[in-house]
């Protein structure tokens, strides 16, 4: 694979308690474990930092595919939500539904272009074959 970026993150002092950076510092926030999982809460967590990644790439894949159909996607939007939970082998998983709406389209139209998006987004690709990734595409 030719290499055409890179992102590079820190983590320091507690881990889902602690505080990410970036290195070209356009991110730099403290962490809290979501009240679910026993923390505090109140702050951002991996698995939303991760969903809001995923919706924004995925988001990007869907209108690349569109352009290339010379379709125009007007007040089109992804939502991601992304899970954690046990695994059942003694860590945890995750599960990602991308809720996807495609005003103006037909459903099969909205399908076929966010199989397409799947097909085509890194986030997609990382994650498949170890993470179930839901699509939940609605048109109206």
């Amino acid at each position: 694979m030719e290499i055409l970026y890179t992102a590079s993150a820190l983590s320091t002092g507690d881990g889902r308690n602690g505080h990410v950076r970036t290195s070209d510092d356009t991110l730099d926030v403290d962490l809290a474990v979501p009240k679910e999982m026993g923390g505090a809460g109140g702050g951002l967590n991996p698995e939303a930092l991760f969903a809001a990644g995923y919706a924004a790439c995925f988001h990007s894949a869907l209108r690349g595919v569109a352009r290339s159909k010379s379709l125009t996607l007007t007040d089109d939007s992804v939502t991601a939500e992304v899970s954690i939970g046990p695994n059942g082998q003694g860590g945890y998983g995750l599960a990602v539904v991308l809720r996807v709406e495609l005003p103006g389209l037909s459903q099969d139209q909205a399908d076929a272009l966010v199989d397409a998006a799947h097909q085509v987004c890194p986030y997609s690709n990382a994650t498949r074959g170890n993470v179930d990734v839901e699509l939940d595409v609605t048109v109206g």
